[in-house]
């Protein structure tokens, strides 16, 4: 009897906790499916974009990452901001532009500041480039004589002795002995003497014409013997063993190949005789400031060893080609130098006045390359950014002209460039694509 109450009492616990799972269970319910959540996806480079399939986000490409339990709960009670790509208060609309592969960007105020986007205005302004730059002395080319003899002869003796010795026009440099000139004067005085004794052919009306004098002074002519040797040669009216060849020019000997006993002949650089009243600078002039470059232009030079003092010249000549190892161009500067101040081959410091001209300019961080073209973003107001295909001009320092594209006074932007451009790029492409609207949540 006593196993059979236990036994009911045992049943009568079982059916009440049963009855009770029962009653807190809910109906038909599968406890796991209840709690389950739905699984949901966003971009780790755009969290705002959330999605319940795992793939790719539409915006950079990057693969969606699963959202955790706590922030899809957040996620599923704030409103999808995200629409459209863009955050609250920007534009969805893909503004399209002039420029291929481009369209007109909108940001807000908050955007614009995170980006680090700043703007300055297109100026109209004078362009003038002054060129700082290096220059080396150099002698005059035109400045430069060779002296030698028309005639073959012995040196005898020597009046300019060394290289670098200052001599004046028409000083003697040297004495030659040459035995055919020696022969010509010989001919001229008996040229001369036969004439004085039996008169000029061509007085005599009888045909003869033959003028021995004027052969005989036209070859000591031809052969550099001046007039005035060939005066006292007739007064003298003796043969010069002897003939002293003097200088052409006030200058300095740069070469000297002339020694006693030497056997000179006809064209032999005997001496070179160098001016350097006047000398040539050569500056180096980089292809970007050539526009600014011209003959005539002013320049000025200062020495090292000379502080304070400044040397006026003229720009002469632009060298036609460029230094494929220096990528520079040569142009020579003339100066005057009558205290001999510049001496061949010094090194100096050169300033060229560039010419002046006027033009709109912006900064040179404003303007972005791309191979094809050259992008500015101008500022339209109200955040938007409007890409422009712009034609440059010379550059002036940090500043680029701008010949075609942008107008006086227009905003341009000199901060954030590659990050607007990238924006740029990318509603371009969405566009083409078709996907500049709102995200498909889910598909």
């Amino acid at each position: 009897m006593r196993n059979f109450i236990l036994g009911f009492v045992a049943a009568l616990v079982l059916a009440g906790g049963g009855y009770w799972i029962g009653m807190t269970r809910p109906f038909g319910g599968n406890e796991s499916v209840a709690n389950e959540t739905i699984q949901k996806y966003h971009c780790p480079m755009h969290p705002t974009y959330v999605s319940d399939r795992p793939g790719d986000c539409p915006i950079c490409g990057m693969r969606l990452v699963p959202i955790e339990a706590d922030s899809t709960t957040a996620d599923e009670s704030a409103p999808d901001e995200h629409a459209g790509h863009e955050s609250a208060g920007e534009d969805t609309t893909v503004i399209t532009s002039d420029v291929p592969g481009y369209s007109t960007v909108r940001l807000t105020a908050e955007k614009q500041q995170l980006m680090g986007i700043k703007l300055t205005r297109a100026e109209a302004m004078p362009l003038q480039q002054t060129i700082r730059t290096f220059g080396r002395v150099t002698i005059d080319e035109t400045r430069l004589h060779h002296v030698h003899t028309k005639f073959e002869g012995y040196i005898e003796r020597l009046y300019a002795n060394y290289v670098g010795q200052f001599v004046k026009k028409g000083q003697p440099l040297f004495s030659v002995y040459s035995p055919e000139l020696y022969a010509t004067q010989k001919e001229y005085l008996l040229a001369l003497r036969a004439r004085e004794q039996l008169g000029n052919p061509a007085d005599r009306g009888n045909g003869l014409t033959i003028d021995l004098v004027g052969a005989a002074r036209q070859r000591l002519e031809l052969w550099d013997i001046g007039d005035d040797e060939i005066k006292r040669l007739e007064e003298s009216r003796q043969p010069q063993r002897q003939v002293i060849i003097t200088s052409p020019v006030t200058g300095y000997i740069r070469a000297k190949t002339a020694v006693e006993g030497l056997r000179v002949m006809p064209g032999d650089t005997l001496y070179e005789v160098v001016d350097l009243s006047s000398v040539w600078v050569l500056a180096d002039i980089y292809e970007i400031t050539l526009p600014f470059v011209r003959i005539g232009q002013r320049a000025e030079m200062t020495l090292p060893y000379h502080p304070g003092r400044k040397l006026s010249g003229r720009v002469t000549y632009i060298d036609p080609t460029v230094d494929e190892a220096t990528r520079t161009v040569k142009a020579r500067i003339e100066f005057s130098n009558p205290e001999g101040l510049l001496k061949p081959e010094m090194y100096a410091d050169v300033i060229i006045h560039g010419l002046r001209r006027h033009g709109v300019a912006v900064p040179d961080e404003a303007v972005m390359s791309t191979g094809e073209r050259h992008i500015v973003f101008v500022a339209k107001g109200n955040g938007l950014f409007e890409p422009r295909k712009v034609t440059l001009g010379v550059k002036v320092r940090n500043l680029y002209e701008i010949t075609d594209g942008v107008s006086p006074g227009e905003q341009v932007v000199i901060g954030a460039n590659f990050l607007l451009d990238s924006e740029s790029r990318l509603k371009a492409t969405l566009a083409d694509t078709g996907t500049a609207g709102a995200h498909q949540h889910g598909e």
